[in-house]
């Protein structure tokens, strides 16, 4: 090889992020770089100009490996792999760990010799670790927090329970006629208690979802019937904001699907369509089907959702920066449940609109339902 070769291939060698030895056919050093020396400690310690013989070198670096390495020990059975290609994760005794890459060279038929590569990884385990003993410590907690919501809904669910019976006591006149104001506020008290019970029923589904996913009941699900029975559940909600509601459903095949829980997702939307948009306004609903999907749309004349929370909306207890400074009550639940039955019927949720304008919920279901799960036989 001619010294402007050797140059070359020392330069190449100084270049590489870890350290290097190039080791000839004959288990002699062709090249080494300073990263390898310093990494062993072996300037003066060991003849590593070219042509020197590899075997004194190999006890050297052995010998700074920590004593539960399983490797082989001799320098007979260091270089007897060296003809093919290894990898091996070593610790060594000053707690540092390297990579060791053995990667023959080859050129046709020709064994041209072998590249020894050793990376020092010790950041990047330390870093593995620490990330698996978070994941751990966040999975600890995950459940701790889906133990406590749970408890704590079951606890609230009973008061809450009582309390709209005995309001729907006060409500009747057999108990005995009340005025004006106190029905102003008995109403506000069974509003607010009813919210209360959706919120409840929201944090269990959450917390059953992150635990095993929400059981689904398929089946045909007409959808013209399913949406005006979505509708007909909110009225009561859409005339106390003073809002005016469209229903235009287009005939079409029935999808299969869970009608409870898809009606659940529109029941959400439409309450939304109702909390966002000034009394006046107006909430369309409209589907129709297309090609093998049914599109829905629930449109509002209310304030919109900036564009740059279009997507974080639809993650669990995230809401809109116009939502939260505008006073508006919730938990940012319903829309992250919405997408998730969405998504485990095979569909997509998304949103448009305008800020302080309206929004417009699109969901598109496949007629046929979701695919079925990789290796099932058939669908559930």
């Amino acid at each position: 090889m001619g010294s402007e070769d050797r140059d070359r291939l020392q330069a190449v060698l100084e270049a590489l992020p870890a350290g290097a030895l190039l080791q000839s056919p004959a288990d002699e050093v062709l090249a080494v770089n300073r990263r390898f020396v310093r990494m062993f400690d072996l300037e003066g310690r060991a003849d590593l100009s070219p042509g020197a013989p590899m075997r004194p070198v190999a006890p050297l670096v052995r010998a700074f490996f920590a004593p539960g390495h399983t490797g082989p020990g001799t320098p007979g059975e260091i270089l007897a792999g060296r003809h093919v290609h290894r990898v091996a994760e070593i610790p060594l005794t000053d707690g540092r760990t390297i990579r060791r890459q053995v990667e023959p060279l080859r050129h046709g038929d020709a064994y041209l010799g072998s590249l020894w590569v050793f990376a020092d990884i010790t950041d990047a385990k330390r870093r593995e670790r620490d990330l698996e003993r978070d994941n751990r410590t966040l999975t600890e907690l995950a459940g701790q927090r889906n133990a406590f919501t749970a408890a704590a809904s079951h606890e609230l669910r009973t008061p809450l329970t009582s309390i709209c019976s005995f309001g729907e006591l006060l409500a009747d006149p057999a108990f005995g006629s009340l005025g004006a104001e106190q029905s102003s506020f008995l109403d506000a008290i069974r509003r607010n208690a009813e919210r209360m019970q959706r919120v409840i029923s929201d944090l269990l589904l959450t917390t059953r979802m992150r635990a095993a996913g929400p059981e689904l009941e398929f089946a045909p699900v007409d959808v013209p019937h399913m949406l005006e029975d979505a509708v007909m559940d909110q009225m009561g909600a859409i005339e106390r904001a003073e809002l005016f509601a469209v229903l235009d459903c287009a005939p079409g095949p029935a999808l299969r699907g869970d009608r409870h829980r898809l009606q659940h997702v529109l029941g959400n939307l439409l309450e939304n369509a109702a909390k966002f948009t000034p009394p006046g306004g107006r909430i369309t609903v409209t589907a129709a089907p297309r090609g093998v999907h049914w599109d829905i749309e629930v449109a509002d004349t209310g304030i919109g959702v900036p564009e740059q929370a279009r997507h974080e909306i639809f993650t669990g207890f995230v809401r809109a920066p116009n939502a939260r400074s505008g006073g508006y009550p919730g938990t940012g639940l319903g829309l992250a449940i919405a997408r998730t039955v969405v998504e485990l019927h095979g569909g997509t949720i998304t949103v448009g609109g305008r800020e302080g304008e309206g929004a417009v919920f699109r969901i598109r279901l496949p007629l046929e339902g979701p695919p079925p799960a990789p290796g099932a036989g058939t669908r559930p």
